[in-house]
C-alpha cells in the first residue's frame, strides 16, 4: 500500500481537507455575526444619533474587512481540494451539489462585493441612509452565502431530490436538494453559532476596555449588547440542538449512537459524564454514567430504547472517540455561554455589570469559546458521518482522487506552513486593531482615501469621556 509514515492517501486528504476548513470556518462564521452587529449599530445610529453607535461601526467595520478577507482567500484552497484530491466525488455528485456552490457565488457572493465597496469606503462619501442600507445588505449577503453552504453540506448528509443513473447523481426536485430533511436545523444551529460567537468576541473586547477604564460608553455598549445576545441566544441553541439531535436520530443513528458512546440498543441508554470508548472491543472503559438519562435527552422517553453501535455492522461505524469527546466539549462550552449571559445580564440589571472586576476580568479572555465550539461541533458533524461523504449514497473512500500519499502529504504540509503564517498575521493585526481602540471620526467630509485597514496604528491621545 502507498503510505507515509504509515498513512495512505485518503487518511491525508480528509486530514489536509479537515485542516483547510478548520482554519476556513471561523471566518464566515465570525463575519456573518459581525455583519449584523455592524449593521445593528449602523441602525441605531441612524434612529439615535448618539456619536457612540457610529465610532463603534467604523471601529468593526476594520476588523470584518480583515476577517473577510482571511475567509475568502482560505476558501478558495478547498475548491481545489474538490478536483485535486476529491476528484470521483466531484464527478459522482457535481450535477447535484455543483449548482448549490454556483448559486452562493451568483447570489450571496455578488451581493456581498456590490455593497462591500460602499460599507468599507463609502463613509462621509454617501448619504447616512445609503451606508446603513449597504451595511444591512452585506449582512443578508453573508447570511445567504451560509444558507447555500449550509443546504449544500446537509444534503451530503441527508441526501434527497435526486436519482442515481449509472453511478451518477443527478437532481429531480431542486426543492427537496435544497431544502433537505437536515437543513433547517443544521443552518439554524449553525447562524445562532455564529451571532453567539460574535457576541462573545464583543463583550470580551468590552469588557478589556472597561477593566482599562478606556472608551466607556463604547465599552458598556459592547457589554450591553453582546452579553443581551448571550442570555437570549444560548439557551434558543441549546432548543435548537436538541431538535437538530432528534433529527440526526432520525437520519444518522449512528452518529447518534456514537456521540453517547452507546454500544447496546436492547437497553435504556445512560448519559455518559466520561468515558474512554473502545471500538475494537465495543464497550467504554472508565465509564461514568447516569442511568436511564440518555434515553431521555435522545429520545424524550425515561425508558427510550435507540440503536447503539453494535447494531451496526463494524464497517458503518463513524469513529467514536472523537465524536464523543468533542460532543461533550460542545455542550460545555454551551452551558458556559448560558451562564456567562444569565450572570451579566442579572448584573447589568443590578447596575453593577461595569464594576463587577471579577467577571469582567475571565469575560476579557472568553473571546475564543465560540470558535472553539464552532470547530467542536464541526468536527462532531463531519466524522460522525464517516465513512460516508454522501450518508448512505457514496463512501469517502470512493470519492478520493488516484494520487499518492507523498503528493498528498506534500501539499499538506505547504498548507499547514502558510495557513498558520497568516492566520497568526490576521490575528496579531486584529489583536493590534482591538489594542488601538475605536476612534471617532474626523469632523467634516473626508478628503483623503478612506482606509479600512489602518486600524493597528497608536491611538491619539485619549480625550475626556462623557457618559451618556
Amino acid at each position: 500500500m502507498d503510505t507515509v509514515a504509515g498513512i495512505d492517501a485518503l487518511l491525508f486528504s480528509r486530514i489536509q481537507f479537515g485542516f483547510t476548513i478548520a482554519f476556513h470556518i471561523v471566518f464566515p462564521a465570525f463575519t456573518i455575526g459581525l455583519s449584523a452587529f455592524i449593521a445593528t449599530l449602523e441602525v441605531l445610529w441612524l434612529r439615535t444619533k448618539q456619536a457612540h453607535y457610529h465610532t463603534l461601526a467604523r471601529f468593526w467595520t476594520k476588523i470584518f474587512a480583515v476577517s473577510f478577507a482571511m475567509g475568502v482567500v482560505s476558501g478558495i484552497v478547498m475548491e481545489y481540494q474538490l478536483g485535486t484530491n476529491w476528484s470521483r466525488f466531484a464527478q459522482i455528485i457535481g450535477n447535484t451539489l455543483g449548482p448549490l456552490f454556483s448559486y452562493e457565488v451568483l447570489t450571496a457572493f455578488f451581493l456581498e462585493a456590490s455593497f462591500l465597496g460602499i460599507m468599507l469606503f463609502g463613509w462621509n462619501r454617501f448619504p447616512p441612509w445609503l451606508h446603513t442600507l449597504a451595511c444591512i445588505v452585506v449582512a443578508f449577503g453573508t447570511a445567504l452565502s451560509g444558507f447555500w453552504i449550509l443546504s449544500a453540506n446537509s444534503w451530503m448528509h441527508t441526501p434527497a431530490g435526486f436519482a442515481m443513473e449509472q453511478g451518477i447523481t443527478y437532481p429531480v426536485s431542486w426543492f427537496d436538494i435544497i431544502f433537505n430533511p437536515s437543513f433547517p436545523y443544521r443552518f439554524t444551529h449553525m447562524m445562532i453559532a455564529a451571532y453567539l460567537t460574535t457576541a462573545l468576541v464583543v463583550c470580551a473586547t468590552g469588557a478589556r476596555y472597561a477593566l482599562a477604564g478606556r472608551f466607556m460608553p463604547e465599552a458598556r455598549t459592547m457589554l450591553h449588547m453582546g452579553l443581551g445576545m448571550l442570555a437570549v441566544l444560548a439557551p434558543l441553541q441549546a432548543v435548537v440542538g436538541d431538535l437538530h439531535g432528534l433529527n440526526t436520530l432520525q437520519y444518522q443513528p449512528a452518529k447518534v449512537a456514537a456521540i453517547e458512546a452507546h454500544w447496546d440498543g436492547s437497553r435504556p441508554a445512560p448519559l455518559v459524564l466520561f468515558a474512554w470508548p473502545e471500538s475494537a472491543a465495543g464497550r467504554n472503559r472508565a465509564e461514568v454514567a447516569i442511568p436511564n438519562l440518555g434515553s431521555l435527552i435522545v429520545t424524550h422517553d425515561w425508558n427510550g430504547r435507540f440503536r447503539g453501535l453494535l447494531d451496526f455492522p463494524a464497517d458503518q461505524r463513524p469513529p467514536v472517540p472523537p465524536v464523543f469527546f468533542m460532543f461533550r466539549l460542545m455542550v460545555a462550552l454551551g452551558l458556559l455561554m448560558i451562564a456567562i449571559g444569565w450572570v451579566g445580564a442579572w448584573l447589568w440589571w443590578r447596575k453593577r455589570l461595569v464594576d463587577a472586576r471579577w467577571f469582567l476580568r475571565p469575560l476579557a479572555r472568553a473571546w475564543p469559546l465560540g470558535f472553539i465550539a464552532i470547530l467542536a461541533g464541526w468536527m462532531v458533524t463531519e466524522i460522525g458521518r464517516q465513512p460516508w461523504i454522501v450518508y448512505g449514497v457514496l463512501r469517502t473512500a470512493q470519492a478520493a482522487s488516484p494520487v499518492t500519499a507523498a503528493q498528498v502529504a506534500t501539499s499538506l504540509a505547504l498548507f499547514v506552513l502558510v495557513y498558520v503564517v497568516v492566520f497568526s498575521v490576521g490575528v496579531w493585526y486584529i489583536s493590534r486593531m482591538i489594542g488601538s481602540g475605536p476612534q471617532p471620526a474626523l469632523p467634516g467630509p473626508e478628503t483623503l482615501p478612506n482606509r479600512p485597514l489602518a486600524g493597528g496604528q497608536p491611538a491619539p491621545p485619549a480625550q475626556p469621556q462623557v457618559t451618556p
